[in-house]
């Protein structure tokens, strides 16, 4: 074997050496956070680029091939306000203005009614960092959201009004991914 054998394997093992830590780290951070976006297998039925929500697991899916996915942790609806269906993005909103519902004024009067008219988008905004709409299929807004959060620590949790809220880096890269008209399913 010449010198220039040796050096050609060795380089692989110099890069495995070096990349090992990062990988191993990548493992542990998943294992300490199982609401980290992930790389995941999923049903080949699905389309490309559509959005799946599993509610009962906390887990959206964002198809990006065939049986591919990234998954993201997500709150989601307390028992009772669980919203379930197929809708589609009709709208993307960065740093979103929010308005409590009629029916959260009604059930928590204290909480949301000093915001009946609306708080402007900001850091400390209940949509977070950024919104996608879901409109029905005759094209209505369903008052379904996929948007960030001020509460990180509520990922993973049945805590929402209904909507689905995502930790604001997540929802950042998946506003990012996907365009208006993207089909979502929440089961």
């Amino acid at each position: 074997m010449n010198r220039r054998e040796v050096m050609s394997l060795a380089v692989p093992l110099m890069a495995a050496a070096y990349f090992a830590p990062s990988l191993v780290f990548a493992q542990e951070a998943a294992a300490r956070d199982p609401y980290a976006p992930t790389e995941v297998a999923i049903r080949n039925d699905f389309e490309v680029g559509s959005i799946v929500v599993v509610s009962k697991d906390f887990f959206l899916y964002h198809v990006i091939a065939p049986g591919r996915a990234v998954r993201y942790g997500v709150a989601v609806g307390a028992a009772e306000l669980v919203w379930r269906g197929r809708a589609t993005v009709g709208r993307k909103v960065e740093w979103p203005s929010w308005t409590p519902t009629p029916d959260m004024i009604k059930r928590k009067p204290q909480q949301y009614g000093k915001w009946a008219n609306g708080m402007p988008g900001g850091p400390t905004n209940p949509l977070g960092a950024r919104a996608l709409y879901l409109y029905n299929d005759k094209g209505q807004d369903t008052a379904i959201r996929i948007h960030g959060t001020t509460e990180p620590n509520s990922i993973g949790r049945a805590v929402s009004n209904g909507c689905l809220r995502m930790r604001n880096e997540a929802v950042m890269a998946l506003y990012d991914q996907v365009p208006i008209g993207t089909p979502v399913y929440v089961y």
